[in-house]
Formats: C-alpha cells, structure tokens, sequence
C-alpha cells in the first residue's frame, strides 16, 4: 500500500514538473515574440524621376504577345505617384547580435520568369536562405546571376525550358547586390541581395516593414540599383515599432 502510495506521489510531481516546463516553455515564446519590433517606413524619390526606356523583345514572339496591351519598360528606377521608391531593399548592416544575423529564415522567395522579365525586378535573401527560381513562361530561359569574384558566391547558368520544375540555390556569404541576366533575352535583367538578419523592400508606394526585430540600437542601409546606398540609425525597444525615412535625389 505504501508503495502504491508513493508511486502515486511521485506520478503527481512528475505531472506538475511537466505542466511547469511546458508554461515556462510558452512564456519564453511568448516573451520572445514580445520582444520582437519592428521597423517601418518610406522610401521616396526627389526630382524629376528618369524616363525609363521601353524593351525592344522582337527577338521572340512570344515575350512580344506578352506586352501588346502594355509595352514593357526599364524597371531600374520605378517611382510611385507619390514619390515612393520601388524596390529598395533595406536591411541592419550594424548592431545585430551574431545569433540573430546567423538565423535563416524558412521561408523560400521566388524568382520567377514571367513575361520575359524577372518577377520581383529584385529579390532579397538571408545568407543560407533557400530560395526558388520558376518560369511562368511558354519559352525557354536561362538563369545566370553574376556575383563578383572574391565573395565567396559561385555564379551559376542554367536554363529552363517551359514546365521545368523549380531551380532550388542559396547564397553563401553576403553581397549587395548580385546582377542576374538571361543570355538568351538580353534584356532580361534583375538583381538578388544577399544580407544576414531582418530585411524588407519597398512597395510600389515606397513603404517598408523590417520585421522581427530585436530590441537594439541599428544602422538600417537602403540600397537601390542606380543610386547607391543611404544609411540611417534608429533604436528599437523591446516589442516596439521604430520609424526611418529615406529620401534619394534623382540624377
């Protein structure tokens, strides 16, 4: 009896023990994902933003039937009718924790081939991110990002014909930012940026959100393919949201 006693006894401690662990475990989450802020604001362009130039795809009749209900064009430089800043990538380039810049998110972007241009213009990634290259298209193309020598990237060149299942790749070490072209339509053109932590790229209204980021003091870099990069510091409590704007001068 008194054993029976006892092995009841030491069922209940343990059963306690389990349901502390498992409540520390979720506050720990929780307290994690309180501690998390964020970073958010616009990216705008000064001036009389350049014209960009339209794509001459004769040399394909497919990506041709493509635009013929609106002609395709330059994405270099595309600003919003406010003046926000498409596609500049922003990200910590100081003050991340060496635990935080080494996390790799899980989520895989796409880069895809779609009506003869690359789909986003620019794609950023964490270092060791998986990410997917796919076609949309009915013709056949190949991808062949340049990164430069030194970096610790390799370039690759591989073509995708129609239907082909997605080509999956990571970037090693980080570089801003890697040209990505087609040789067989020269005037596909994009760019990934390879960062380490947090990062965001603006909307077609220049607006950013950097999520998940740790309270800390920052410098955020906002990079865009024609003007270069800009740099701003901003402090981030703990669960809070911070704000910074940019503001880049056309040429």
């Amino acid at each position: 009896m008194e054993t029976s006693m006892n092995r009841h006894k030491s069922a209940v401690v343990l059963s306690a023990l389990v349901l502390v662990c498992c409540g520390a475990l979720i506050l720990g989450r929780k307290v994690k994902a309180a501690g998390e802020g964020t970073i958010t604001g616009t990216v705008k362009l000064t001036g009389t933003a350049p014209h960009m130039k339209g794509i001459d795809m004769s040399k394909d009749p497919y990506c041709v039937a493509q635009h013929k209900d609106s002609p395709a064009k330059l994405e270099n430089v595309i600003v919003g009718a406010n003046g926000g800043l498409q596609n500049v990538v922003l990200y910590l380039s100081d003050g991340l924790a060496a635990s935080a810049a080494s996390a790799v998110p899980s989520q895989e972007p796409e880069f895809d081939q779609k009506g003869c241009m690359y789909a986003p213009h620019v794609m950023a990634v964490d270092v060791n991110q998986k990410f997917k290259v796919v076609t949309s298209d009915q013709t056949t193309h190949n991808i062949h990002p340049l990164p430069a020598p030194g970096t610790g990237n390799i370039g690759w060149n591989k073509s995708q014909p129609p239907g082909a299942p997605p080509i999956e790749n990571t970037w090693k070490a980080e570089e801003v930012a890697i040209p990505v072209k087609c040789n067989i339509h020269p005037w596909m053109h994009g760019w990934h940026v390879v960062v380490k932590g947090p990062y965001a790229i603006t909307d077609d209204n220049g607006n950013f959100t950097i999520k998940n980021v740790p309270a800390g003091s920052y410098t955020v870099t906002a990079w865009q393919e024609e003007y270069g990069t800009q740099t701003a510091k901003v402090t981030v409590a703990g669960g809070q949201a911070a704000k910074t704007d940019f503001t880049f001068k056309a040429k």
